[in-house]
């Protein structure tokens, strides 16, 4: 049973949404501005990617882990701290004195990423138990409105040439004033399934199911994709498409546009088709998205594109992480940490090799990278998904989930 002390699943989804937005617009808010952040460190696309592969690092490391705490001592406490930390050290990335602090910096704002991404994620599972319907699409369609948000905050403060310290303290500090009502409406797991889910869990390398080794691989390619969008497309847009220093972040701000609708129909969508038929629709759009995007470097063919690119990415982690939260015999934060883990090395390695290809010769040609990786999604989405798909779903109804057991 459901701890009496818990607030209702309505209140909680309003609070676990809030999270997701934060989380999304602090994103948005220091990646929108890399271009400045390059500038202010002077240097290259492959030692920009080298320090966003900080990021990623910290992230992976921290996720296996938090698995293996919420397991122990549950999510909810875990989601607050982490989200505190992530806006307390958002504002510090240009405060950095050179550029080996920021790559510390970049690695410790990455544990606490990667521990808050696991953590508000096994909170969307609760919700989603609680409520007895799929509603992880909407949660992630809430991040993406963050981010949407950040973009559209860093056009406008680019604009009026606010400086980056300035302009990511105050997100930081919008942030911080939403955290404290949210972070109270958070669901505490029945503490004695927790110690039986602890007792149960197997050792690390068990985990690692076929299943969800194929969705964590889609979970890869997506998130590399989702992941050059947000780090690589205000630089295509100035540095390839000469679309000018301050209409850079419009490409970023259509990703995310479309990113975020797709996520609010994604509950619809995934209840009408199944999970496997929107897998396989939605990788191929982003294929065709990033195709239009390539196809020329000009701002009239990349900004549908990405547009069509987060259309196309929207629905995807948001599946692969409740098909792994339902993983018989796995708690919900054990199955969500193996696809995160697998998936952001999609983070780990994308940054970096985009920025080196960009500076061997052009983001166009390091973007083109990114399109292989999302053939191969697409291609994982035809092969892999039918046994995976099946992982704790009711046979009648492939996109729904399972009653909470609560």
């Amino acid at each position: 049973m459901m701890q009496k002390n818990n607030p209702s699943a309505t209140r909680s989804r309003l609070g676990v949404t809030i999270i997701f937005a934060i989380n999304g617009f602090l994103y948005a808010s220091w990646v929108s501005r890399l271009p400045r952040l390059q500038e202010q460190f002077a240097v290259s696309h492959a030692e920009l990617g080298t320090a966003l592969l900080a990021v990623s690092i910290g992230a992976i490391m921290a996720m296996p882990l938090t698995g293996f705490v919420i397991v122990r001592t549950g999510s909810r406490n875990l989601t607050t701290v982490a989200a505190v930390l992530y806006c307390l050290f958002t504002p510090g990335i240009p405060l950095m004195p050179d550029y080996g602090w920021l790559w510390i910096h970049f690695w410790l704002l990455g544990l606490w990423a990667g521990t808050l991404d696991v953590s508000m994620n096994a909170q969307a599972v609760l919700v989603e138990r609680a409520l007895a319907k799929p509603v992880m699409a909407s949660f992630h369609a809430w991040f993406s409105a963050g981010m949407l948000a950040g973009a559209g905050v860093a056009t406008i403060v680019n604009r009026l040439e606010m400086s980056l310290a300035g302009h990511l303290a105050m997100a930081a500090a919008v942030c911080l004033l939403l955290l404290p009502w949210a972070a109270r409406q958070l669901l505490r797991e029945d503490r004695q399934a927790t110690a039986a889910e602890a007792a149960a869990s197997p050792p690390l390398y068990k985990r690692y199911r076929p299943e969800l080794v194929g969705l964590g691989l889609i979970a890869f390619c997506c998130m590399l994709g989702e992941g050059a969008m947000a780090d690589w497309s205000a630089n295509y847009l100035e540095k390839e498409a000469q679309a000018g220093r301050y209409w850079a972040p419009i490409g970023l701000a259509a990703f995310t546009a479309a990113m975020t609708g797709g996520r609010f129909l994604g509950d619809y969508f995934r209840l009408r088709l199944g999970d496997e038929r929107m897998l396989r629709y939605s990788s191929m759009l982003a294929v065709g998205g990033l195709s239009l995007v390539l196809v020329k470097p000009l701002a009239i063919f990349a900004v549908p594109g990405f547009f069509l690119v987060g259309a196309g990415l929207s629905g995807i982690v948001p599946i692969a992480y409740s098909r792994a939260a339902n993983a018989p015999g796995l708690s919900p934060g054990v199955g969500i940490s193996v696809v995160t883990s697998i998936g952001y090395a999609g983070f780990l390695l994308g940054p970096p090799v985009i920025g080196w290809i960009g500076d061997w010769q052009g983001l166009r040609v390091g973007l083109a990278f990114v399109w292989l990786l999302l053939l191969g999604m697409m291609v994982l989405s035809f092969v892999l998904p039918a046994k995976a798909m099946t992982a704790g779903a009711p046979a009648k109804n492939p996109g729904q989930l399972p009653p909470a057991a609560f």
